[in-house]
């Protein structure tokens, strides 16, 4: 007889469903939790470091004080690596009572702004380096001229390597006809960042370093060099932007490694170059250093550049920073040929100022600066045009080689010859008929036969041979010599 029942489940059977739904259960919930683990990592690993308020429990009273009054600043020390370190307020810009330049306030005296001799007190190798470099006293030379420092700061200038013996007296007297009540908002803005202090030391570090934050990322930053390397006269910005370095950066800079350790810095943190990174940052194989002008060749900033002292070793300190991403031939072929440019620009300054000699030799031209629209046409065609062909070169901005350099320079030496002429014949040494087509210097200093126009029998009484003797400072003869000291700017080779 067959057993017509359905056998019923038997317990094992549902212990062994139940415990196949609760391993899939937990598996689920397993691989969900995996992908919230995994999630929660990648967002930490995008996100920057939490920064913390260090001032932010402080019972200082500077800091109490000065949170009610300036919070802004008090702000910006708490989060940086110096309010990290526990350096106060009082150990920057507290004094003696006698200490030069010190003002009473709240019972004590401080200096309202910390000099290179207070920030010397911790960082005595930047602060001497500094020192000898165009950011030193030759930028506030530039500016001012020699006359009127003290014994100390005449003796300070002309121990600097990277200054020359005089600075150039046409910049000097633009600072002087323009006046206090001008200059405060111009020149001084960058030319002090050479200015010398009460105390007898030089400098303003916080022309680079802004107060009171002191941020590694934005000492590094080709926009603090913008505050002053920019305009017609030394536009390294422009020109850094239009180049390959500055287009690198202006595309994944924000994505390089800013707060990398000084002295440390590889291709792996910055893939391109900076301001800094070719002239101040340990890169590579070149090491740190506050001295500007330290891995430059050139004195790009005088009317007509001449080597610096120790060129050739700072050709070998700016080409380690290049060896980082370039190969030797690149760079050897690209030094030849940024030369060659210097040679070419400075034979065009020589012509424009061998156009000036006739009108000294019949008294023509006056001595004082800027008196006639001459001057300035003489004045831009080196000081604004032939630094910035010689700028765009070395930094790779064609724009301003050509157009906002060489081709102005040209333009110029045009409109020089034209004034030259006219002042000649209104002074009777020579006459409309002895006016020929002016003879322009090319390249290799002859004259431009082949130009359309044709090259004159002789011009009227211009040498343009562009072999204009040089004084001993490397400016033209007849002009006031180019302090090496630059003032603000320099980037590559495209220094002051």
């Amino acid at each position: 007889m067959s057993d017509i029942n359905p056998p019923a489940p038997t317990n094992r059977n549902w212990l062994s469903t139940g415990r196949i739904l609760i391993l899939g259960a937990a598996g689920v919930i397993v691989v969900l939790g995996l992908i919230l683990v995994a999630i929660a990592v990648g967002e930490t690993e995008g996100e920057e470091p939490a920064r913390v308020d260090a001032l932010a429990s402080s019972d200082n009273e500077c800091v109490e004080c000065h949170r009610r009054t300036t919070p802004g600043i008090v702000q910006q020390y708490g989060m940086s690596s110096m309010a990290a370190a526990e350096v106060e307020c009082e150990d920057c810009h507290e004094v003696d009572e006698d200490y030069p330049g010190a003002v009473e306030h709240e019972g004590t005296f401080v200096l309202r702004s910390p000099t290179a001799a207070k920030c010397e007190t911790c960082h005595q190798a930047e602060v001497a380096q500094y020192n000898q470099s165009r950011h030193s006293i030759p930028a506030y030379v530039a500016m001012v001229g020699l006359e009127g420092l003290t014994e100390e700061e005449f003796a300070l200038y002309h121990s600097i390597p990277e200054a020359q013996p005089a600075p150039n007296e046409m910049r000097n007297a633009l600072f002087a006809i323009e006046g206090p009540a001008v200059t405060r908002f111009a020149c001084e803005s960058c030319h002090s960042v050479g200015a010398p202090a009460e105390d007898g030391s030089v400098g303003q570090c916080q022309k680079c370093h802004l107060r009171h934050e002191f941020s590694l990322e934005q000492a590094r930053k080709p926009e603090t060099c913008n505050a002053c390397h920019i305009g017609p006269d030394h536009p390294q910005w422009e020109i850094y932007q239009e180049s390959p370095h500055g287009i690198a950066y202006m595309t994944s800079g924000d994505t390089w490694n800013w707060d990398a350790e000084p002295g440390t810095l590889t291709v792996e943190d910055f893939p391109a170059a900076t301001c800094a990174v070719c002239h101040m940052s340990g890169f590579g194989a070149a090491g740190t250093t506050h001295d500007v002008g330290e891995r430059l060749t050139w004195y790009l900033f005088s009317p007509v550049s001449e080597r610096r002292p120790s060129w050739e070793d700072n050709k070998v300190r700016m080409q380690n920073v290049c060896s980082e991403c370039h190969n030797a031939n690149y760079i050897d072929d690209f030094y030849t040929d940024g030369d060659a440019l210097v040679e070419s620009i400075n034979q065009w300054v020589n012509e424009s100022t061998a156009m000036l000699q006739p009108l000294k030799d019949n008294d023509l031209l006056t001595s004082t600066p800027f008196d006639e629209e001459i001057d300035f046409v003489y004045f831009e065609l080196w000081h604004h045009w032939g630094r910035t062909a010689k700028f765009g070169a070395w930094m790779q901005g064609p724009d301003y080689t050509q157009w906002h350099g060489a081709y102005e320079m040209l333009s110029d030496l045009e409109e020089l010859q034209a004034m030259v002429n006219e002042k000649l014949i209104a002074g009777g040494v020579i006459t409309d008929d002895e006016i020929g087509p002016e003879s322009r210097v090319v390249n290799d200093g002859t004259a431009d036969a082949g130009l359309p126009g044709g090259a004159p029998e002789s011009a009227p009484s211009v040498e343009a041979t562009g072999e204009a003797p040089q004084d001993t400072n490397g400016a033209p003869q007849g002009m006031p010599a180019e302090p090496s000291g630059a003032a603000t700017a320099e980037a590559t080779e495209a220094g002051d």
